[in-house]
This record gives structure tokens, C-alpha cells and sequence, in this order.
């Protein structure tokens, strides 16, 4: 029986546990990426294992997140990522350089390597070939530190495309169809790996705009083939010699297959406030709107920048909207500069905003109260735009740019004849903003430069044999990271400082929780299905710890999240009853008793609800190593007593 291409790789690269479906693996981890948000802790957690180098091939630190600089913190924390790299082996792309995933897809990703980043969209290096996964800060650190990378070897879903994408249809909509499909919670324990006939027809950008959005199918993450169009790119990218080919066998077994036909698609949205809320562009109609945002990692490429300044050349603005354009990169900002794309997207009435993450995360242009803002951007969770009340839908960059010029949602492909905008032969290549670390020798006499924002991490101390403690907040299914620790520009540039960001901590579901969390000292969490969705930010386990949750009982968790709470030393506890969930309410007591006994022995543990007099069995599925870190109070201790 032949394999599939994810096996493939992830054969080549287990160094502990063996290629069974729904075991535990370690993998030899080749590269890394960090971005600011969570790289200045990632990086505190570097520095407590006290090891002096990387040992992986490549890690690369970008600043693309917190570039917004109202006060002394994020600069700060950029100069202290920019000497910890310069001594510990890192390059380090800096402000203005550009989207990570952006910048990683054009100069380092590597077909059939394995690169684990401290950001949910690191799958976008799929597009190329390699297998790439989103992670903890406190992961990427141990992969840095030469440790390796532990996931449930997955089930592998095809998804087969046919067929040919028509005018105007976009790789944004090929992922909206998918997350239509499967939902949020589909890719959840899968690998998508897509094949068929169509795979032929999408450049590498367009491949990285679908695998860049598998994280939001809850996936562990999303692969394509290596093939002739990969080789071209890389050859544009001078970097032909990086290539190799890699695709599936032909007898190659999948736990599950669906068909996209790349012909049949339209334009199509996702609406508020879920990215699987999807509906055709024209079933919505022309509702107006008041703001368009083109860019973020989904969606900055040269080729998607090529179709907007087509679409809007010779056009103005609606005088009710407010186009904002970030390109991905400082490669893709220079090119479009140097061929006239720029100007015409200048003279439109767009505002142009540096390379970088910018409004995906809320840092800046967030829409006016009760506004409708298109955006090209991965994620439209409630909130995370900046605005409370505002309806945020997701949309290909063709039907963002027509729908700026006519004031409403407009299907794109009443456009007329759509122009051949092709991949260029040559990408401008100028890697003047990446710095390289410095040599062993040099790196004894670099000074760490540490600013007054950065605190210390929370420390977990191992799990007690019994919990007793309220239950401070229940909520609802899809809970996302967003709602545990919000982004935006009033709460980013404290991501290194945990005391004063835990005051807004699940401050969007209920802004009296942290106040409450911290007088009680201690504290469980209930939630339902699908609980921390969306990014992979550990300071949505790491703030709860400051905090005094000990444990979260839910349905069920993403992937990432699952990880970080176990790496933080909190309880991940799932119903082994659903209907238990209902059984329970916020400010309930409850009691968990012979915890390490049970985890032990692979018992379910008993929780008592001291208010009610009720029981529930809580299951936790967690493999040998998870338990032990767990034990040990979270995986920096256990890490420490590994060595």
C-alpha cells in the first residue's frame, strides 16, 4: 500500500514513537519561525532552558505583528528579539520586512521540511511543500533547543480538486468552499492534503492562500504536492537548488476524500462572525459597506496585488468606503512600486499601510461602529477587528477591490474579460532586512537588551492530588483564543508582560472575570465544543495560569490549545458525557479528587459538584509524555528535568 504525500514527511522526520493513527510522535523539527506577538516570550522560554544555540536548520524571528508603536513597548520588545537572535543562531527579519508567512514562502520554506512556528497560520508553507504547523511558543522553543515536536499522528483527508478556477473565481474561494464542507471543527485530528488534476493549475501563492486558511478548519494542518509549478517558483525566488519533487502515491490510501470542482465555483463570503458562515457572494446581495481591508498573510501576494491594481486602474474609491492595502512583503511592495501597480493603486484613493500584519489583528483600521468591513483576511471572530458591534466578512482580494469601487458586495465576475496576470520570471530579491546572527564566537559578547514591559512567565507547580474551586465562567461552543486573550492595539504590546495583560482575559465573554479569577486565587473553567479555536497564542493558557485556573472542562478543544494548556500545567478535561455540560453552572463548586493517581493509572477523574451534590466523569486523552508534563507542572519543568 503506497503512502501519502503527509506520510511521507512525517515518516522521515519521527524520532520517537511510530506512524500509527492516533498515537503520539516526535518529529526532528528542520526550521522555525517566530513573529513579535509571541516571540518575546517564546524567546524568555528559549533563554530558561539554557541552551546557547539553535539547533534546528533555520530559525528566523520576523517583527510583522505589534509594528504599531504608541508607547515604548513593542519597540522594545523588538529590540530584545533582535539581540536574542543575533546570540543564539536566529536571522532576524526586521519592521518593515514584511508578513512572516509572506516573507518565509518567498526566501526559506522548503519542500519536504518540517517547520513549526508560534503562529496558527504556519501551515501557509504548505503552498511549497512543506509541512508546517502551528505551535505554542514553549514548543517552538524546545524544537529551537533541538527537542522535538510531539503530535497525534493524524488521519490524512484528501481533498481532490478538478477542473479549472473560471475568471474572476479566486484560491480564496477554494478555501471558503472547503470551510463551507467541513466547518471549523472538521479538520480537527486531519491532515487536508489536496490533490488532483486541479492542483496543476494554482501558482504556489494561491496554494499558500488555501493551506494559510486550513488553520481555521481546525487542522493540524494543510499540504500540497511538490511539483513543476513549485520548481518555477523557487526558481524566481533564486532558489531553485531548494527544490525537490514530492507528491503521493498513485495507491496511496486516504481516511477520508472530498471533491472540490475548481469549475463550479463562485465568488463566495464568509459572513459574521465564523469563517465556515459561508454564503455566495450574490445570494448575500449588495449590502453596502463602509470598509475594505486588502492584505494580511491570506492574501498580500505580488499576483493578488496584480488583480486588485487591475481592477482598480483608472477608478476611484466610493466616496462611503475606506480602502486600506497592505502588501505581504517589502519584496512585493518594491515590485509593485518599480512597475507602475503602486501608483495606480495610490491614485484610486486606497490607503497604503507598511508590510505588515496591521488590521487582521486589530492594530489599526478597525471599522466604524456598526460598520461592514470586507476583508481578505483569514479570521472574522467577534471583536477582533477592533469593533465590538461590527460585521465583518471575508472575501477574495477581486471581490474586496470591485466592492470598494461600488460602495456594495459585488460579484466580481461581472468584470467582463479578465486579464492574464502571470508569476514574473525574475522576483526582485534583496534580503537587505534580514539580519543574520552572529558567529559563535562574536554572539559571548552580545548584550540581551531587555525593556522595563518585560516580566517574567508564569510557572506552573505540578498538579496536586486534589482541585476544590468555583467555577468562574462557563461558556459556549467555538470559543476562540480571541475570546480567552483578545488581540488588538491596546492589549498587543503587553504580550510579554502577563500581569498586566491578565486584566483582559476573557474580557470579550465577560468583562468581570479576570477581577473575580485573581480574589479567588484558584479557579475551573467551563466551556462547550471546539473550546480555543484560532490562534496559537500560549497566552491564552498562560494568562488563565497567572490567574489560578487549575483546570478547563469542556466538549472538546482545538489541537493548539489542548497543547498549551498541558504545556502550562493546567487540566485539559473533556465530558465524557456531554450532557453533563448542561448540569453545570457558573459559580457551581466542584471537587476533583486522587488526580495524580488517576492520571496515572489512565483512570477518568470524578468531579464532585459541591453546590449541586452531582457527579461527572472527565476524560482526558492524553499520551504518556503529556501526562508526565502535566505531573511535572507544565513542559519548561518537565524539559528541565529531562536534562
Amino acid at each position: 500500500m503506497g503512502k501519502t504525500l503527509t506520510e511521507k514527511i512525517l515518516d522521515a522526520h519521527i524520532v520517537d514513537g511510530k506512524p500509527v493513527k492516533g498515537s503520539e510522535v516526535g518529529l526532528k523539527i528542520d526550521q522555525t519561525l517566530t513573529q513579535d506577538a509571541t516571540g518575546t516570550m517564546a524567546y524568555l522560554e528559549f533563554e530558561a532552558m539554557g541552551i546557547d544555540r539553535v539547533k534546528t536548520e533555520r530559525s528566523v524571528a520576523y517583527i510583522d505583528h505589534n509594528t504599531l508603536q504608541s508607547g515604548f513597548e513593542n519597540a522594545d520588545d523588538h529590540r530584545f528579539i533582535g539581540s536574542v537572535a543575533k546570540k543564539h543562531g536566529i536571522y532576524f527579519s526586521r519592521p518593515g520586512n514584511g508578513i512572516c508567512h509572506q516573507l518565509h514562502l518567498e526566501r526559506f520554506a522548503i519542500p519536504g521540511k518540517t517547520l513549526i512556528g508560534s503562529d496558527s497560520h504556519t501551515p501557509t508553507a504548505g503552498g511549497i511543500g512543506s509541512l508546517a504547523f502551528g505551535a505554542g511558543g514553549l514548543d517552538v522553543a524546545v524544537a529551537m533547543g533541538g527537542g522535538a515536536y510531539y503530535i497525534t499522528y493524524p488521519n490524512v483527508v484528501m481533498v481532490n480538486l478538478t477542473g479549472k478556477l473560471r475568471p474572476w473565481v479566486a484560491a480564496k474561494d477554494v478555501i471558503l468552499k472547503v470551510l463551507e464542507i467541513l466547518s471549523v471543527k472538521g479538520g480537527v485530528g486531519n491532515i487536508i492534503e489536496y490533490c488532483g488534476e486541479g492542483v496543476k493549475t494554482l501558482s504556489v501563492p494561491e496554494r499558500s492562500t488555501i493551506t494559510n486558511m486550513g488553520a481555521e478548519l481546525g487542522a493540524t494542518t494543510s499540504v500540497f504536492p511538490s511539483d513543476e509549478i513549485t520548481r518555477e517558483f523557487l526558481k524566481t525566488q533564486g532558489r531553485e537548488e531548494d527544490y525537490i519533487p514530492l507528491s503521493a502515491d498513485p495507491d496511496a490510501v486516504y481516511d477520508k476524500e472530498i471533491t472540490v470542482n475548481l469549475s463550479e465555483l463562485e465568488p463566495l463570503a464568509a459572513c459574521p462572525h465564523s469563517p465556515d458562515n459561508v454564503k455566495p457572494v450574490d445570494e448575500i446581495g449588495a449590502i453596502k459597506i463602509d470598509q475594505v481591508c486588502i492584505g494580511s498573510c491570506t492574501n498580500s501576494s505580488y499576483l493578488d496585488l496584480m488583480r486588485v491594481a487591475h481592477i482598480l486602474k483608472g477608478k476611484t474609491v466610493h466616496p462611503d468606503v475606506s480602502l486600506a492595502i497592505a502588501p505581504g512583503s517589502k519584496q512585493v511592495f518594491n515590485m509593485l512600486a518599480e512597475n507602475g501597480a503602486l501608483a495606480t493603486l495610490i491614485a484610486s484613493g486606497a490607503r497604503i499601510l507598511e508590510c505588515a500584519c496591521g488590521p487582521c489583528i486589530g492594530m489599526g483600521q478597525s471599522p466604524n461602529s456598526k460598520g461592514i468591513s470586507l476583508r481578505t483576511f483569514n479570521r472574522n471572530f467577534l471583536g477582533r477587528s477592533g469593533t465590538a458591534d461590527a460585521g465583518i466578512y471575508l472575501v477574495s482580494p477581486e471581490t474586496a477591490a470591485i466592492s470598494a469601487i461600488t460602495g456594495v458586495l459585488t460579484n466580481p465576475m461581472t468584470l467582463g474579460e479578465m486579464p492574464e496576470i502571470k508569476m514574473p520570471e525574475q522576483f526582485l530579491i534583496n534580503d537587505n532586512m534580514i539580519v543574520p546572527p552572529a558567529s559563535p564566537e562574536e554572539a559571548k559578547d552580545v548584550e540581551i537588551l531587555r525593556g522595563p514591559n518585560i516580566k517574567e512567565f508564569p510557572i506552573a507547580e505540578p498538579v496536586g492530588d486534589t482541585i476544590t474551586a468555583d467555577v468562574m465562567l462557563k461558556v459556549e461552543d467555538n470559543i476562540t483564543t480571541d475570546h480567552i486573550m483578545p488581540a488588538g492595539a491596546k492589549i498587543l504590546p503587553y504580550r510579554s508582560n502577563i500581569p498586566y495583560l491578565s486584566q483582559y482575559c476573557f474580557a470579550v465573554c465577560d468583562t468581570t472575570f479576570a477581577e473575580r479569577a485573581k480574589a479567588a486565587g484558584k479557579s475551573i473553567v467551563v466551556g462547550g465544543a471546539n473550546y480555543g479555536q484560532g490562534s496559537s497564542r500560549e497566552h491564552a493558557a498562560l494568562v488563565p495560569l497567572y490567574l489560578g485556573v487549575k483546570a478547563v472542562l469542556v466538549k472538546s478543544f482545538a489541537r493548539i490549545h489542548r497543547s498549551n494548556l498541558v504545556n502550562a500545567g493546567i487540566l485539559p478535561l473533556t465530558f465524557k458525557d456531554e450532557a453533563d455540560y448542561d448540569k453545570i453552572s457558573q459559580g457551581d463548586s466542584l471537587s476533583i479528587e486522587n488526580i495524580r493517581e488517576s492520571i496515572v493509572a489512565g483512570k477518568p477523574l470524578v468531579m464532585k459538584n459541591l453546590t449541586t451534590g452531582d457527579s461527572y466523569e472527565a476524560v482526558y486523552d492524553l499520551s504518556g509524555r503529556a501526562k508526565e508534563i502535566l505531573l511535572a507542572g507544565g513542559l519548561l519543568n518537565y524539559t528541565k528535568t529531562q536534562n
